[in-house]
C-alpha cells in the first residue's frame, strides 16, 4: 500500500494498514511529490489518497499515470467525478470513492434514504440538516452532507436542491454549517411538524472508523478493474 498524504487520517491509515498485515510502500506527502514517480510507489497494489481539495485531482492522476488503483478520501473535488469515471472506462484504471469511508455512516446514509422515502408521504414535515466539523476542514458543506442532502432529494419530491445558508425556499433542503475545534464530524437530519420532531444523526468519535473503512476497501480492490463506492463494497 502506498499513502498519498501522511496527516492524521493518513498515519491512522498506516496503523490499520500494518496492524491488519499489510505493508506500506511509499509515505508521499508534500516534502516528497516527485516520489509519485519512485520505483517504491510503482511497487505499489494500491494507494490510499487522503490530502486535500486543491490537490487531490492532481494526484489521482499522477497515481493513474502509474496505474496505481486509488481508494480517495478527499472531499471537495467532486465536480471532476465524471474526468475520473471516464479514466477507469477508457483507460482501464481503478478508483474508489466515497464521502465518508466510516461503515457506521454508510449504515447512516441508508438509514437516511429509507427515512426519506417515508417521509415523502408527509409534507408537514419540513426537513433540515447541520453538519460539524474541526477548522481545518476546508469544503463545505463536507462531501458527507452532500451524500445525505442527495439521498434526501432522491425520496422527497417536495425539495429540489440543497443549499448551505440559514434562508431557503419551500423547494430548497436547508444544510447548517459548522466548523468547531477538533470535531471529528456529526451530522442530523431533522424532520420538524408543528407537533413533534423526528431526528436522525451520526457523531464520528475518532478517526480510526474512517481509516478501518479505507484500509478494507483498498482490500475490496484487489483484482478489480473500475469505478467502485461503498454501495458496490457493503451490498446495502
Amino acid at each position: 500500500m502506498a499513502l498519498v498524504g501522511y496527516g492524521k487520517m493518513g498515519k491512522a491509515i498506516e496503523e490499520i494498514a500494518l496492524r491488519r498485515g499489510h505493508e506500506i510502500v511509499c509515505i508521499i506527502d508534500l516534502d516528497n511529490e516527485k516520489d509519485f514517480d519512485s520505483d517504491a510507489f510503482r511497487s505499489a497494489d494500491v494507494a490510499v489518497e487522503f490530502t486535500m481539495p486543491d490537490a487531490a485531482l492532481n494526484n489521482y492522476h499522477k497515481c493513474f499515470a502509474q496505474h496505481i488503483p486509488v481508494v480517495a478520501g478527499t472531499t471537495g473535488w467532486i465536480d471532476h467525478l465524471p474526468e475520473i469515471k471516464e479514466a477507469c472506462e477508457k483507460d482501464g484504471q481503478t478508483f474508489f470513492y466515497a464521502s465518508n469511508y466510516s461503515l457506521g455512516v454508510n449504515i447512516f446514509f441508508a438509514v437516511n434514504e429509507c427515512l426519506a422515502g417515508i417521509m415523502n408521504n408527509f409534507p408537514m414535515y419540513e426537513v433540515s440538516m447541520e453538519e460539524v466539523h474541526h477548522i481545518h476542514k476546508l469544503d463545505s458543506p463536507g462531501g458527507t452532507a452532500i451524500t445525505l442532502a442527495e439521498g434526501i432529494l432522491k425520496h422527497i419530491d417536495r425539495k429540489k436542491s440543497w443549499k448551505e445558508s440559514e434562508k431557503v425556499s419551500k423547494d430548497e433542503l436547508m444544510i447548517t454549517s459548522y466548523r468547531r475545534g477538533e470535531e471529528i464530524g456529526y451530522h442530523s437530519v431533522v424532520y420538524d411538524s408543528s407537533v413533534d420532531t423526528i431526528q436522525i444523526s451520526h457523531n464520528a468519535k475518532s478517526r480510526k472508523g474512517f481509516a478501518l473503512g479505507a484500509v478494507i476497501a483498498a482490500e475490496f480492490l484487489q483484482g478489480k478493474k473500475g469505478f467502485f463506492g461503498m454501495k458496490d463494497m457493503l451490498k446495502f
